[in-house]
């Protein structure tokens, strides 16, 4: 059984490979088109965005992410005069990345995150190496975090070049606040796509839970999004008695997003050294107070009175996870000062990361790249 689940691992990994490698080679004719009739096609100063390749989908971080930038600068494949490129999703090779700069194409780059052992097993500067080559070609770098900032840094050497930190970005229209008919019924929330890597963020909230309901048994914890252990988790809460008290929620697209967010009173999240996290976000913009990892740039998000840190220490080899004490104390304090916590939450969201910000910065950024070109 063993010997056939590891040939069925070994065709999957092949053809997820294999079509990489197609995507990479499918941009190809993109780039050597351009390369070869640029700017014989292309005498405006209008903004004509390519983004290499990167999904744009509904559901997943970075793909949603661009879907929202295509929606006010869609895509244009043959004839663009800006690249626009993702450093977790990047299908571009060296020699494409050759033929843009020769062009003297301007490329953005959204800095993400970096690898590192704490939460990449493979080789983690390998991986780097790659990304690295991307970082130092791009004419200007948005960096989503300070924390970001200093990671790439760190792993990707120090850059040369203009870039500025530009927070992650959500529609506060949509993601709005809605008045819970049921009061008596305190709901936290965990959401993501959780790896058996990953269990670490939702087992320590899981044993806190089991503490604070002794005292109050009308709260609960929903987890929804893609959960790999979920097996586990199952056997887990049972052992434990909480099937009363926690659900767990399968996938969901964007279009859900919203009602997940509305349906809870505060968020948790325990990732550790996440960058910059949209979840959070979305959830602040929905009047949700954050108990957090004081960890990467979640302390960049969210101020003092939107929500409450655990502190933990900076580790680049080995995951931190906060206690279960220290858990079930910040989730008392949000229970208690859920009121002033959930409006200074939305009130922060709609401030400073309200997706039109972002789209005028976007704006601002190309127009002056295309203007020194």
């Amino acid at each position: 059984m063993f010997t056939l689940m590891q040939y069925i691992l070994g065709y999957f990994y092949f053809f997820k490979k294999l079509i990489k490698k197609i995507w990479v080679f499918k941009e190809g004719p993109k780039i050597i088109f351009n390369y070869l009739f640029f700017p014989y096609f292309n005498k405006s100063k209008q903004t004509k965005v390519y983004y290499g390749g990167s999904y744009k989908r509904s559901i997943g971080g970075p793909a949603v992410k661009l879907k929202k930038l295509n929606k006010y600068f869609p895509e244009c494949n043959w004839s663009f005069n800006i690249i626009y490129l993702l450093s977790n999703s990047v299908f571009l090779t060296p020699f494409y990345i050759k033929c843009i700069k020769q062009k003297g194409l301007p490329i953005v780059l959204n800095q993400n995150g970096v690898f590192y052992p704490a939460w990449f097993d493979g080789n983690w500067e390998k991986e780097n190496f790659k990304m690295s080559q991307i970082y130092h070609s791009a004419d200007y770098v948005l960096w989503q975090s300070e924390f970001c900032k200093k990671a790439s840094e760190k792993f990707l050497g120090k850059r040369i070049g203009s870039g500025e930190i530009l927070y992650n970005a959500i529609d506060t229209s949509i993601f709005i606040p809605k008045k819970k008919l049921d009061n008596k019924k305190f709901t936290f929330l965990i959401t993501g796509n959780i790896g058996k890597k990953s269990n670490y963020r939702i087992i320590n909230v899981i044993l806190a839970l089991k503490e604070i309901i002794k005292r109050d048994k009308n709260i609960e914890l929903v987890i929804a999004g893609n959960i790999e252990d979920k097996n586990y988790f199952y056997s887990k809460i049972t052992d434990l008695k909480l099937q009363d008290h926690i659900f767990l929620k399968g996938k969901y697209s964007q279009k859900d997003a919203p009602k997940i967010y509305q349906n809870a009173d505060a968020y948790i999240t325990m990732a550790y050294q996440d960058n910059c996290p949209t979840a959070v976000l979305e959830a602040m913009s929905c009047g949700l107070p954050i108990l957090y990892s004081k960890s990467g740039g979640v302390p960049e998000l969210v101020d003092i009175n939107a929500g409450l840190g655990i502190p933990i220490k900076e580790n680049w080899y080995k995951t931190k996870v906060p206690s279960k004490s220290d858990i079930l104390l910040g989730m008392r304090q949000i229970i208690d000062n859920r009121i002033l916590m959930s409006e200074a939450a939305r009130e922060r969201a709609v401030r400073y990361f309200d997706i039109k910000i972002w789209i005028i910065k976007h704006k601002i950024i190309f127009e002056k790249l295309l203007e020194n070109n």
